[in-house]
């Protein structure tokens, strides 16, 4: 009998990170706020039905960067989508994504959205893909990828403290883009707010 030690279960955490790093990323575009809604259209004519739709709001209300995600996903709520993963009220942080895999509803086409940071120009814009999103991925947590659409808002500039960087996020900034990214949404599916 092998008892089994720290180091091996270190080891087999390094190969679990080393397979999620491994996995192929979806190509991101850069989008203003027309592309985005031109990319949600296409989005919306693939998958008219609002009913088959999940959308995982990916971030904390305890920091004003990563709130990206819950904002839009009360917004939504608030437009009346029926399946909303993430809120101010319930964000989806680190704690709940390590469960999120048992929340998802099966055959649904998930939409994930999450706060990143990026080059100076590409603050305010958005990165989106035919695709998933790694969560996380600024402050250097490894976490499964979600999505078969991804967009992530690029809130403020990729620096050495990233942490750091998305606490002290201009919250105006990220409502602003919020706001944008949900009423995008909202036009791409002819939602109208409630």
């Amino acid at each position: 009998m092998r008892i089994s030690t720290g180091n091996d279960r270190e080891r087999g955490h390094q190969r679990r990170l080393s397979a999620l790093k491994s996995e192929p990323h979806a190509v991101r575009k850069r989008m203003n706020d027309e592309e985005l809604l031109e990319f949600l259209t296409e989005v919306a004519g693939r998958h008219p039905n609002r009913d088959e739709l999940l959308f995982v709001c990916i971030g904390t209300d305890c920091s004003t960067g990563d709130a990206f995600g819950p904002l839009i996903g009360s917004m939504l709520e608030d437009q009346g989508w029926p399946h909303v993963i993430g809120t101010m009220q319930s964000p989806c942080d680190a704690n709940r994504l390590a469960f999120l895999e048992n929340e998802m509803l099966p055959g649904k086409i998930v939409i994930a959205i999450d706060a990143c940071l990026g080059k100076p120009l590409s603050v305010g814009g958005y990165l989106a893909a035919g695709g998933p999103i790694r969560p996380a991925q600024a402050v250097g947590a490894i976490w499964p990828q979600v999505g078969n659409y991804s967009i992530a808002g690029v809130v403020n500039m990729i620096g050495p403290k990233p942490y750091m960087t998305l606490q002290t996020t201009s919250l105006h900034t990220v409502m602003q883009m919020a706001a944008k990214v949900a009423e995008q949404i909202g036009k791409a599916w002819g939602v109208r707010d409630n």
